[in-house]
């Protein structure tokens, strides 16, 4: 790429948002011009406005100190060579967020979303690019249906629960074991919750068996990234079905999913199912896209892994760890699974995302 696509950042302040910061510092492709937050922020330096709550390992970047912070509805300030825009914005209300995300598509940007607000939105692509890459077709409906201008669409990376384990079972399809019962259980990092979570008493020494909203997300939303591409949108799949049970653990980061899986006609050995996971490669491997794990799916035989503290950023924290394949009594097989959920679940697997949309053309530079 012979030039950098110039990027504005949306929510840059909050714990998401300075992740994207920190990841796209010196990535080859975007280039970070512009940074937008709350109207509390606005006006201030980057460095200002975020104070004492740089919550990244290392220092804020350099080149962004300065920057001025736009209010995310100030469009007239938004600098003229921006071409896409990542957000980590969630308004009080989901259906702000939801119209604010199509200003922007109106006004000719691609949003590039980590939040929930447009998920089952039926014209908008939700995209895990091992995956789904070719939900990316979905773009042109979404700018018919709505009369967006060429360059302006809505694009969302789905919920980081489900990192840990679909891509484990599409390697599976892929090679003709379709898998079609699902049960998991889910052991989220705090950092899922924000920096509240973080910090709160209630986390020390404890568990907690319920996180709202989040057996929804993993129940349903896999259904929509593995459904089919319509004449207005996407149609879910009916072949799988998945029962989640979500909690949140005394971890900072790193969402671990405990699996069990039925397969829907033959079932491989478990050997079989090691080599396909080891030997899985999606487009953005075969691409060789800049935030793409080289290895996106690793196995490990030792009974004891794959572990939060020693695993998740493994591949710059792009990667899938699994373990503990075995039998299962009841169901077919179970293992355990780990991805780290503020990179791969959030802004490394938007990041990832927009690589795909460049590739397809979807994203250019002005």
């Amino acid at each position: 790429m012979n030039q950098k696509i110039k990027v504005s950042v949306l929510g840059a302040t909050g714990m998401v948002g300075q992740n994207y910061l920190r990841l796209l510092e010196n990535h080859p492709w975007f280039h970070v011009v512009d940074v937008a937050a709350s109207p509390h922020s606005a006006g201030k330096t980057y460095i200002e406005a975020v104070n004492e709550n740089w919550l990244m390992i290392g220092e804020i970047p350099s080149s962004m100190k300065e920057f001025v912070v736009r209010d995310v509805q100030d469009f007239e300030s938004i600098p003229e060579n921006v071409s896409c825009v990542f957000s980590a914005m969630d308004l009080p209300e989901k259906e702000e967020t939801r119209k604010l995300e199509f200003e922007y598509a109106k006004a000719g940007y691609p949003i590039i979303s980590n939040s929930s607000a447009n998920r089952w939105t039926k014209d908008v692509p939700m995209i895990i690019p091992e995956i789904n890459p070719d939900h990316a077709n979905v773009i042109p409906i979404q700018q018919k249906n709505r009369n967006l201008p060429k360059t302006g669409f809505v694009a969302v990376k789905p919920n980081c629960s489900i990192q840990s384990y679909l891509v484990t079972l599409t390697a599976l399809e892929e090679v003709g074991f379709p898998v079609n019962q699902v049960q998991v259980t889910t052991l989220q990092a705090l950092s899922g919750g924000g920096q509240a979570t973080i910090t709160s008493p209630d986390m020390q020494e404890n568990v907690i068996p319920f996180i709202g909203g989040e057996e929804e997300k993993t129940e349903n939303e896999p259904l929509k990234i593995l459904g089919q591409i319509s004449d207005t949108g996407i149609k879910n799949t009916d072949r799988i079905d998945i029962s989640a049970t979500c909690t949140r653990v005394p971890v900072i980061d790193g969402h671990t999913a405990v699996v069990n899986i039925r397969f829907k006609n033959d079932k491989p050995s478990l050997d079989e199912i090691k080599s396909i996971w080891s030997n899985f490669k999606g487009l953005p491997q075969t691409e060789k896209f800049p935030m793409a794990p080289e290895r996106p799916i690793i196995y490990f035989d030792e009974e004891n892994r794959p572990q939060p503290k020693l695993d998740r950023d493994l591949e710059k924290g792009m990667a899938v760890t699994v373990g503990r394949l075995e039998e299962d009594k009841f169901f077919d097989v179970r293992y355990v699974a780990l991805s780290h959920n503020t990179i791969r679940g959030a802004a490394g697997g938007a990041i990832l995302m927009a690589e795909l949309l460049v590739k397809k053309g979807y994203i250019h530079g002005k």
